[in-house]
């Protein structure tokens, strides 16, 4: 177990806090907090040989996992369309082999969902989305797995414990912020630890610069935060600058040198002020370290050279669904910065990273037809440009894109959209992903009693889900990829511990 030094001399004081990205001046005016940041103990470093990284794609709002992986057999197929075709249209989608055809539903003009075969299909039959082209594609070159049912657990339950009150429940279920946070960190709002971050902790000591360890495109995110590991917010056009984009403040270099210089030092013994100053230089430093490593998002693969400032990037647009028109994809934005990213990391020293990419609006109690199709249609696109940029780039076999949600949703429709869930389907891609297969148990869909119950012991109120595969076990997959020993997941998920070892992985890495 590695210690903290007790009293650090001042070059292991600015040894460790180069490690962690901050210039010479901060330090020096860091005082006691800085000693205090600096004395952390030094990660124990994982496996790392090599370059990989992993990058979440969370899907905030809470994904309709009915609506993006289907079971299409009979059985499941009349309790779909029972529980989702209510009113004049419901959130119910065409069946498989139905053509596009036009009409005042979305659905119907969207035709079938697109049937995919996984090599082990647990004696169903299913499909995807109509909007999933590219994932069904990337699914059929087995370069893309889908995770069954996962959702935060305490341990293994099951539905008649869980409604009798003898099984422990994720702190305040069906809440947005907490259950991101859950997903996140395994605690409620207020976290200050994600599962990503702890990860990081283990692998800093591998890294050139550790500033760059845990990159968010998606603003502040728990998910990215460790002991030592602290995440670096990345805009994605590029590393956020601080003062004018010319290096001039009221036209003048000079000025906007004083006011970095005001800004990096401190003048008393205040806690905020330190770390403001801190906050500053490192974010200073790390701008002008980008500027001249981080390659232009004009360059290919990842983006389209020859672009005026004005013109969008057609690499980044994709046709509304419902109307035609193009549109940006938010989700692809920042992926390009995470391959600009991933470009540089032998120039900034790199040798593991994790990413957060951020899609919202997935709260479809209302309209579903129309916001769940588009943002169906934005993961479809986000994942098969970022498949063939990473391709392009011969990294795909180090890169491991997985999505996360706050929760699933209801089976019951409550008329054009859907509510808060638990359980939810999940999707992996890269070249170390053992793709075209289907992992962890597919739940039964069952009938309603009319009273907001349903007969599968996998269902929940209002068709719930109730997860069969734990956030712990889904995490730990990926992180066994990532470099992390045995005792170190246990270390970094709280409640792995309570799975048998068969249980811990999941086995869609290889």
């Amino acid at each position: 177990m590695n210690r903290p030094l007790s009293n650090p001399t001042r070059r292991e004081l600015l040894r460790r806090g180069a490690l962690l990205g901050l210039s010479q001046p901060v330090l020096s005016g860091l005082g006691g907090f800085g000693l205090s940041l600096a004395a952390m103990g030094p990660a124990a470093a994982a496996n790392t040989g090599g370059y990989k990284a992993l990058v979440c794609l969370f899907l905030f709002g809470g994904n309709d996992a009915y609506n993006t992986l289907l079971a299409t057999d009979s059985e499941s197929w009349t309790a779909y369309g029972a529980a989702r075709q209510s009113g004049t249209e419901g959130i119910a989608l065409a069946a498989p082999g139905v053509p596009p055809k036009s009409g005042a539903s979305l659905h119907a003009r969207l035709g079938g969902v697109l049937p995919i075969s996984p090599l082990n299909p647990q004696g169903r039959t299913l499909a995807l989305h109509p909007v999933l082209s590219g994932v069904r594609d990337l699914f059929g070159a087995q370069r893309l797995a889908l995770v069954s049912n996962v959702g935060p657990l305490s341990g293994p339950t099951t539905k008649a414990a869980f409604l009798s009150g003898t099984a422990p429940r994720p702190p305040k279920l069906f809440s947005h912020n907490d259950q991101q946070s859950v997903w996140q960190a395994f605690s409620t709002e207020g976290a200050t630890r994600g599962w990503g971050g702890q990860m990081a902790d283990r692998v800093l000591a591998g890294n050139g610069r550790a500033m760059f360890t845990s990159v968010s495109l998606s603003g502040n995110a728990v998910w990215l935060s460790g002991q030592s590991a602290r995440q670096y917010q990345l805009s994605p056009s590029g590393a956020i600058h601080i003062g004018g984009l010319t290096d001039k403040t009221f036209n003048s270099a000079t000025v906007q040198q004083k006011m970095l210089s005001l800004m990096r030092n401190v003048r008393n013994n205040s806690v905020a002020e330190r770390e403001h100053a801190a906050v500053v230089g490192r974010s200073a430093d790390a701008e002008a370290l980008l500027r001249t490593t981080l390659p232009a998002s004009g360059a290919g693969p990842w983006g389209t050279g020859g672009l005026s400032g004005t013109q969008v990037d057609p690499l980044l647009q994709l046709k509304d669904p419902e109307t035609g028109t193009l549109m940006v994809n938010p989700a692809a934005e920042q992926l390009q910065a995470v391959a600009r990213m991933i470009a540089a990391r032998s120039a900034l020293g790199m040798s593991r990273q994790v990413f957060f990419v951020g899609l919202g609006g997935f709260d479809t109690h209302d309209t579903q037809q129309q916001r769940h199709t588009r943002l169906m249609a934005q993961l479809n696109h986000a994942l098969a440009y970022f498949d063939g940029v990473t391709t392009q780039m011969g990294v795909s076999e180090l890169v491991t894109t997985f999505t996360a949600s706050d929760f699933g949703r209801t089976f019951a429709a409550n008329g054009d959209g859907c509510d808060h869930g638990w359980g939810g389907h999940h999707l992996v891609m890269g070249g170390a992903v053992r793709g075209g297969d289907l992992y962890g148990k597919l739940p039964v869909y069952g009938l309603s009693d009319g009273k907001g119950g349903f007969s599968s012991d996998d269902q929940l109120e209002s068709g719930a889900l109730l997860p069969s595969t734990s956030v712990e076990a889904y995490a730990a997959t990926l992180g066994k990829w990532f470099g992390l020993t045995d005792s170190e997941l246990l270390a970094v998920l709280p409640n792995l511990k309570n799975w048998n070892q068969s249980q811990r992985n999941l086995g869609f890495m290889a």
